[in-house]
């Protein structure tokens, strides 16, 4: 009932008319966001989170999460009409909503996602609602070995599950590297600086961030001439009350689906660094092998739509649960949100649920509100979506590029902020030409203070012993599933090699 009484606290502060209008207003960029091909939910974020330095922080934090869930739903329309995922997580999608289309059936496949995502995402929020408290209540008794052990399994996840175990540490180490810039946190020494007064500030995690995935996707984009191609589709884009209601019905039919896969996909959010692209393609597989009929999915079937849109919005919503309560953000997109919080001046963590308890439940009821407006929105409006694909790149680009740098030096008014957007979108870029994943550079860089920190606690805690981790009852069994996970590729490695033997030996017998 507690976490009841404070979500009703949290509703009556969004019913200030400026809050509401300023999350429809990011609702609405979101939804535009979503639906250009090259911008996407997590570039939305980050370029425009720099203008939110003027608002009052309810009001940034939740126009924030509206531009988030807005493009969440905005990527579906371009992934089913056009086969042009907006977002990564609206790739699973594409496998049959687009086949869908194709034979005519695109309202249907549409209005399923739009349902299916707003489904999934309340599953989340209630999820979130009443696990949020406990969990926070649980990580207040966290003392340094604890914390640092569970900043440990937010690496581990990067490099145990996903799928590129050196990429994923040598981008670790870089965002470690650059989070060590500036003075030292406990002997307030420079390091690295080389002698610059500006350096002793450090690398201010917004503007690389908005180098990274602003002006390094539209580097990427502008490299492989991104085009689309309208076709009839935009007319397919008008839904009716025929096509939700037999949404609607499909959704009835397959409930049981649309709940396994929003809890697959909150459970998935919340590892830190998983976010809502696995757990849309784990979802779509799942819902392939458990299904009665598998060798329809691929050609058109509404199964494919449901499973991973209903998991990849809980699992954007999953992803905030472990970046509000224990600071550690689950998806790159949480880890823009959690710069924001940190530029408001508020520390994401246990305490800001006891310190600040009105600010965290406005944000826990935007979760509710930002979805509603966003699927009503979505079933409404849709061909004026689709019509901004119309809108060239080149139109788009520049303008992309301009909110990038204005936004950078809104933030502190220094060139410096203006140069590392530059100097990060050209190394971005490069990184995406590489293949080199993104996400765990963000995520080392956000987290690099608070990991050195919590290690050095540990250590002065212990008198240097690193057996402080494997002593204490909390932290311990944390440390040995982070070390799992950092040993989990080489394990695999000696699996496979120990298996061919096996099979031998046993076909010898």
């Amino acid at each position: 009932m507690e976490s009841l009484d404070l979500l009703m606290t949290g509703f009556s502060a969004l019913m200030e008319p400026t809050r509401l209008g300023f999350l429809m207003f990011g609702v609405i960029l979101g939804l535009l966001v979503g639906v250009l091909p090259g911008v996407g939910g997590t570039t939305g974020v980050a370029i425009l989170l720099p203008m939110t330095v003027f608002l009052e922080p309810i009001s940034a934090l939740v126009m924030l999460a509206g531009i988030y869930w807005g493009a969440m739903y905005g990527g579906v329309i371009t992934s089913i009409l056009f086969a042009v995922p907006g977002n990564p997580w609206s790739v699973a999608v594409m496998f049959d909503g687009r086949p869908m289309a194709v034979q005519g059936k695109a309202q249907l496949a549409m209005s399923v996602a739009f349902t299916v995502s707003f489904v999934g995402a309340i599953v989340a929020s209630v999820l979130f609602t009443f696990f949020a408290l406990p969990f926070a209540q649980l990580a207040l008794r966290f003392g340094p070995p604890e914390m640092f052990a569970v900043l440990m399994i937010a690496f581990g996840t990067f490099v145990g599950l996903g799928g590129a175990p050196a990429k994923a540490l040598i981008m670790i180490a870089a965002g470690f590297l650059l989070s060590t810039v500036g003075l030292d946190v406990v002997t307030g020494q420079p390091r690295l600086t080389f002698g610059s007064i500006q350096m002793m500030q450090g690398f201010h995690f917004v503007p690389i961030t908005i180098g990274l995935f602003g002006i390094g996707e539209v580097l990427n984009n502008a490299a492989e001439r991104y085009k689309v191609q309208i076709e009839e589709m935009t007319k397919a884009a008008k839904l009716g009350l025929h096509d939700v209601t037999e949404a609607l019905r499909v959704l009835l039919k397959h409930w049981w689906l649309a709940l396994t896969s929003a809890l697959l996909g909150f459970a998935t959010g919340i590892l830190p660094g998983a976010g809502a692209t696995p757990a849309s393609f784990m979802a779509y597989g799942i819902a392939q092998k458990t299904s009665r009929h598998p060798e329809k999915f691929g050609k058109g079937v509404p199964e494919g739509v449901m499973a991973p849109e209903a998991a990849n919005n809980a699992a954007g919503t999953g992803s905030i649960l472990p970046m509000m309560v224990l600071g550690i953000p689950g998806s790159p997109t949480a880890a823009i949100l959690m710069a924001g919080v940190f530029m408001w001046g508020f520390v994401p963590g246990p305490r800001l649920f006891v310190e600040q308890t009105e600010f965290v439940w406005s944000f826990v009821a935007s979760l509710y509100l930002a979805n509603i407006a966003a699927v009503v929105i979505c079933l409404v409006a849709t061909p004026l979506l689709a019509l901004m694909l119309r809108t060239p790149y080149a139109i788009i680009a520049p303008i992309i590029v301009v909110m990038c740098i204005v936004g950078a030096y809104a933030i502190q008014n220094s060139m410096l902020d203006v140069w590392l957007v530059l100097i990060f979108g050209v190394i971005g870029f490069i990184l995406r030409r590489l293949d080199y994943p993104l996400a765990p550079l963000v995520v080392a860089l956000v987290l690099g203070a608070p990991t050195e920190t919590a290690l050095r606690q540990s250590l002065i805690m212990s008198d240097g012993s690193m057996w402080i981790f494997l002593e204490r009852p909390v932290s311990t069994p944390i440390a040995i599933v982070a070390i799992l996970l950092f040993a989990l590729p080489l394990i695999q490695i000696v699996w496979r090699r120990l298996r061919p033997r096996q099979d031998t030996g046993s076909a010898d017998g």
